[in-house]
């Protein structure tokens, strides 16, 4: 028993496995220190799929641990801001291990019924890889494999990632001439997106207004009528400045604002002259939400988060354990209720849609999605992290996926708005010539 377990923690297998997640997750730090390269990204992002394919299966559990923790390891610096800076390094290390199970049972699953033949293990490890993205821990979504090839001219969309997925398969199963197969399903996964990352739309009519208060002042009561000022400030040099309207960051106005008469009046009033849309808290008989305000001409309404982020706003785990940690970890916060389905509203005869942080990573959040998504973030809770720039490579992702032009204003990092431009697809050309051919 001891020497099956030992076989999984030698030093060969830990360095391939952090030589593996390293390659599949060098983009998101390339990215981190603007540093944008198509190529460098795109021979890592081949070199990642074609290496864990034939790694050892031991190896994966490593593999696993790396990847979760040079992806995730910010989670851990939300404790600090809850008076928790003791448990970091544990969650860290918890977050490693979550990810290394995962990994192991799958790759030991896969060993099996393979029965030791390298060619099906080979084949099983690229559908498991293709569903990865399927598979939550404790409904949390942001490990996608396809992101790591979001700056390659490789589709992200699951058709194209298939495909790209196949030709890495065949090329290593296939022998020599054989192999012009593998090169085949490469070209037909190539599609390209282009699109835009601006600080503000170009047309200078929708202002994004960036904040950048600290956690630990945004919910001291006695900074609260600083933070209300800075807002209405805000909203009058837009108004000053001719803009149609104002996105504010998630949670600006940090109290339960449908409970402020004093201060819904002030935003219905300068709605008159701008729409406005900004993050609050509102407070049910039954419940509280964290939700977006959209203000318009003297009126508002509410939308409410149909994703929550999982243990920050809604606890996965079984009611007991659930309230254990929301006693430890959230002073007994209960949690958050999600509304049924999201809240589309229109400026300027456009149809827009709400959205708050997690929410725009989720796909639930761009079911029958309109043109345009508005997202309001705090991004203070992973200050400093990778989290606002793996945050950023996901909206691109679905930017890729649904070619919508995303709105995203923030609290603690730069706010932008990504806007789709072109697009080819090596499927849509072969499909274009064979519908003309005679």
């Amino acid at each position: 028993m001891n020497r099956k377990i030992l076989r999984y923690f030698n030093t060969h297998k830990l360095i391939e496995g952090l030589i593996v997640a390293l390659l599949g997750s060098l983009f998101i730090y390339l990215n981190l220190i603007g540093f944008e390269s198509k190529i460098l990204e795109t021979l890592f992002g081949i070199l990642f799929f074609i290496r864990i394919l034939i790694v050892d299966f031991l190896s994966w559990f490593w593999i696993g641990f790396f990847i979760g923790i040079f992806w995730f390891w910010w989670i851990g610096v939300s404790f600090y801001y809850y008076g928790h800076i003791f448990a970091i390094p544990f969650i860290i290390l918890l977050i490693g291990i979550t990810y290394a199970i995962l990994f192991f049972i799958f790759a030991k699953m896969i060993h099996f019924l393979s029965f030791s033949k390298k060619e099906i293990e080979i084949f099983l490890r690229g559908v498991f890889l293709y569903l990865l993205s399927y598979i939550h821990p404790f409904g949390f979504n942001w490990l996608k494999p396809e992101l790591i090839l979001l700056h390659s001219p490789i589709g992200v969309d699951k058709l194209h990632f298939g495909l790209f997925l196949i030709s890495i398969v065949l090329f290593l199963i296939l022998k020599s001439f054989w192999k012009i197969f593998a090169l085949f399903f490469f070209i037909i996964s190539i599609s390209i997106q282009s699109y835009q990352i601006l600080p503000q739309e170009p047309e200078k009519k929708i202002y994004l207004q960036t904040t950048w208060i600290d956690v630990r002042d945004k919910w001291n009561v006695e900074k609260i009528p600083f933070q209300i000022r800075d807002t209405l400030v805000a909203i009058d040099r837009a108004i000053a400045n001719k803009k149609s309207a104002i996105i504010l960051p998630e949670s600006i106005l940090p109290f339960f604002l449908n409970k402020s008469k004093l201060m819904l009046e002030e935003l219905k009033r300068r709605s008159k002259e701008i729409d406005i849309i900004l993050g609050a808290l509102y407070r049910t008989p039954k419940t509280n939400r964290n939700s977006l305000f959209f203000f318009h001409k003297g009126s508002f309404i509410v939308s409410d988060k149909i994703v929550l982020v999982p243990f920050g706003e809604n606890n996965p785990l079984p009611s007991w354990a659930s309230k254990w940690i929301n006693k430890i970890f959230f002073d007994g916060a209960p949690d958050y209720m999600p509304a049924k389905k999201p809240t589309d509203f229109k400026m300027e005869n456009r149809l827009y849609r709400g959205a708050i942080c997690y929410e725009g990573t989720s796909d639930k959040i761009y079911k029958n999605i309109p043109e345009r998504l508005i997202l309001i973030s705090n991004n203070g809770w992973f200050y400093p992290s990778i989290e606002p720039t793996l945050q950023r490579l996901l909206l691109e992702y679905y930017e890729r996926i649904y070619k919508i032009r995303i709105y995203h204003s923030i609290n603690y990092s730069n706010s932008y708005v990504i806007i789709p431009k072109s697009s080819f697809c090596i499927l849509d050309f072969f499909k274009e010539k064979v519908n003309h051919f005679p």
